[in-house]
């Protein structure tokens, strides 16, 4: 246990107490004065170290040894019960005869405070596409326009040159296989932009001889019936996330924070055009040279059959 800020004495200084009465030849009092602590304190220390030894020195629990009106074993359990139907805390609490803070303690120990603690949690389910092409992840991530540096890197908020002069979208692309990605910097993420970047993107893998044949996007707005005809009109079949839930498009929102580390945010930019042309450089980086850990540390190209023997050229 740690002691208060105002303890005048810590183990330490009462075992010094000790030691100067019984092995020095202090005076109770003398020892008491020099401590700051009344001699009726000083004789407790004494008779405790007596008594057990340096382990009577420690702090102890200031909890009570018996409780009367604490709940039992079994009233846990019924408490328990009540809450696993789902009823609310003061519900139980009125239904035990007891205090709301009483059941909210109990339902701390058994950690169901919260009602989704009564819901096991959904296993996660990992799967990787059999060969490339089978599944494209689309996603967009809203990064503000840059014009000089801003107060994230000089720290200085007086002076924030970039506030409210607009934003950029980032549409980005990563196929579920091999991991290989696309992205491009967009005005907005209308139909008309969204529908851009997926012919774009599809041009793209199709260079690499893939052909995308699904593709996993969000509920956004962008992506609905103008980019569900693209889609039809590729030959593609559009995927949707389930509403509310990020993890089923998982290895875009991966990638999304990993292009925030190593690219968007990685050093200061003085401009958003500056920031804009560094996105190729970090998209081959990425795709050719940088160790993927779901790959074995292998680059993204290495699973790409036609140009995987062009690695050892290109590094």
């Amino acid at each position: 246990m740690n002691s208060h800020e105002h303890a005048r004495l810590t183990p330490k200084g009462r075992a010094l107490l000790v030691s100067r009465v019984l092995d020095e030849g202090w005076t109770v009092a003398d020892a008491s004065m020099a401590a700051g602590v009344s001699k009726r304190t000083s004789y407790k220390w004494l008779a405790r170290f007596k008594a057990e030894g340096e382990l009577g020195l420690r702090d102890r629990s200031s909890r009570p040894r018996h409780c009367p009106r604490g709940l039992s074993a079994e009233e846990q359990c019924s408490l328990e019960a009540l809450r696993r139907q789902r009823w609310p805390l003061w519900r139980i609490a009125m239904q035990a005869g007891r205090g709301v803070a009483t059941v909210s303690r109990c339902m701390k120990r058994l950690g169901l405070s919260r009602l989704k603690s009564l819901e096991p949690p959904v296993p996660v389910v990992r799967y990787e596409r059999a060969a490339a092409g089978e599944l494209l992840h689309i996603d967009t991530k809203k990064l503000g326009r840059i014009d000089g540096v801003g107060h994230r890197i000089t720290g200085d908020r007086t002076k924030n040159h970039n506030r409210g002069i607009g934003w950029d979208m980032v549409h980005l692309a990563i196929d579920d296989h091999s991991r290989v990605s696309f992205a491009q910097v967009l005005p907005d993420e209308k139909a008309v932009s969204c529908v851009q970047f997926l012919r774009e993107a599809v041009a793209y893998y199709a260079s690499l001889g893939v052909r995308i044949e699904r593709v996993m996007t969000d509920n956004g707005t962008g992506y609905k019936n103008t980019f569900k005809a693209a889609c039809d009109e590729l030959g593609i079949r559009h995927i949707k996330t389930r509403p509310y839930t990020p993890k089923t498009n998982g290895k875009a929102e991966r990638f999304v924070q990993t292009s925030l580390r190593e690219w968007a945010y990685a050093r200061p930019y003085v401009s958003s055009a500056q920031r804009e042309a560094a996105l190729l450089p970090f998209l081959h980086r990425y795709n050719w040279h940088r160790p993927h850990c779901a790959l074995n540390r292998q680059p993204p190209m290495s699973r790409i059959p036609a140009v995987s023997n062009l690695l050892e050229l290109d590094s």
